[in-house]
């Protein structure tokens, strides 16, 4: 698992038929520098727990991201959990 911030969406109206229904969103890793060459710092994730942009996510990749439902899905990354604001002490 990582921990990233969604950046955007992402819209595909043509795509594989077990994606139909699906919310794809752009996530950037935590831990990578931003800029125009890094783009190994990007995952585009799937999203069912309704995460939005700027929110911090924790995403699952592999085996366990295609396992979220009965048929075989071709998915690598899941988002499954929106992380709470930490809080300031003094």
């Amino acid at each position: 698992m990582v921990i990233g911030t969604v950046v955007g969406s992402i819209w595909a109206t043509r795509k594989e038929e077990g994606l139909t229904g699906l919310k794809l969103l752009e996530v950037h890793i935590d831990g990578f520098e931003r800029d125009a060459g890094a783009t190994d710092s990007i995952l585009v994730a799937v999203d069912r727990i309704g995460a939005g942009t700027g929110d911090k996510v924790i995403v699952t990749r592999g085996t366990p991201a295609s396992a979220f439902n009965e048929q075989s899905v071709p998915i690598d990354a899941l988002i499954i959990g929106i992380v709470d604001p930490k809080e300031l002490k003094g």
